[in-house]
């Protein structure tokens, strides 16, 4: 098994509050224009996902969109709608509603 790597100076952990040592670790690779999500169980990497730096924007637009919708259902707002849930499928490299 690998040893933990350190967490490069652009990157955050986010720790699961189930416990057991599980976290997110995201980790800006510049050099090669990607951004990693790794999953990890203590010091053990479970599974990594490397996201083009292009693709951040969209990704950061679906979390912004599910916190504006449980904001907006906390506050008993109807005007945000329902989520949209339905599976993505991807065409041409980008990930559409389908």
């Amino acid at each position: 098994m690998l040893a933990a790597r350190p967490v490069p100076q652009a990157g955050s952990i986010f720790v699961d509050p189930r416990g057991d040592g599980r976290a997110l670790r995201v980790s800006w690779h510049a050099e090669s224009g990607l951004v990693v999500l790794s999953l990890w169980r203590d010091d053990v990497c479970a599974g990594s996902f490397r996201l083009p730096a292009g693709e951040v924007p969209s990704l950061v637009d679906q979390l912004r969109a599910g916190l504006d919708a449980a904001y907006a259902g906390a506050a008993g707002d109807d005007r945000a709608g329902p989520a949209d849930t339905r599976p993505l499928r991807v065409a041409d490299g980008h990930a559409e509603a389908g």
